[in-house]
């Protein structure tokens, strides 16, 4: 059972009056596992050294990955009862995660769906957005609670999904090019993750997963692959280390065109 994307209400999320955000970009999968965190990160740091400020709303609220990966050990602080101010990457990106707010990083979060829902909305709601221009958001896996609060409640400009060559999760992936087109929001494109390792000494592609089946999904929806990442040690390595933002990796030049690009 789905929920009617032709429903009349308005569940908009109200931004807070003391914050500025020109464009929302939703980072999303069909499962987990696929590196959508990862994406998420790469493109705000990508979007950072453009010049254009930028930030992070972490929802995925049960497994918030973002603040490891860009080594924040400090917590978010409130500006009022009602308002809270973001943590600060080293480079100046601004991040909101549940583990920014928690005691210990590790604690478990278990809660039902709709407090889930509420929290991504609180994110966007009573935390102050210092002038941002690309906001994205790192959704959790699926087309559940949080997706759906994301695509109604927040003004997403697009969407970027992230899949990976194996056959199973290209099917799944298609729920989510579907689940957007369901709810009109448009799809920038398709990221594949961990599409190929290229031997360091020999220079050669190697295909781990097997051959790619994201060419089947773009076609049949008019959809752009944006890029292509490699199995590589070096981005695990620099997101195990929380120095994501030194990677200097070109994977990512592309999509940001593509960003750049959006009215």
């Amino acid at each position: 059972m789905s929920e009617n994307p032709n429903q009349k209400f308005d569940f908009k999320a109200h931004l807070n009056d003391l914050s500025s955000v020109k464009k929302v970009i939703g980072v999303v999968s069909g499962k987990g596992g696929v590196g959508k965190s990862l994406v998420t990160s790469m493109l705000a740091v990508e979007m950072n050294r453009k010049g254009y400020k930028t930030a992070i709303l972490d929802a995925d609220i049960t497994g918030p990955s973002i603040p490891k990966a860009f080594g924040i050990t400090e917590k978010a602080t409130a500006k009022d009862k009602d308002t809270i101010i973001p943590v600060k990457s080293k480079t100046g990106i601004e991040i909101m995660s549940l583990n920014v707010l928690l005691d210990k990083g590790s604690d478990p979060v278990v809660w039902r769906g709709p407090i889930i829902a509420g929290t991504v909305k609180q994110f966007w709601s009573n935390v102050i957005w210092d002038n941002i221009d690309y906001m994205f958001v790192d959704m959790p896996p699926g087309t559940g609670d949080v997706p759906l609060t994301v695509f109604q409640s927040l003004p997403v400009d697009g969407i970027v999904i992230v899949t990976s060559p194996q056959e199973l999760v290209s099917m799944i992936v298609e729920k989510a090019v579907r689940m957007a087109e369901m709810m009109g929001i448009p799809i920038i494109g398709l990221v594949e993750n961990m599409s190929y390792f290229k031997c360091p000494d020999c220079n050669s592609e190697h295909k781990i997963f097997g051959e790619s089946n994201i060419e089947r999904i773009t076609e049949e929806h008019g959809l752009k692959i944006l890029t292509r990442l490699p199995i590589d040690p070096e981005i695990a390595k620099a997101t195990d280390n929380g120095r994501i933002e030194e990677y200097k990796g070109e994977y990512f030049t592309s999509v940001a065109d593509n960003l750049e690009k959006l009215n």
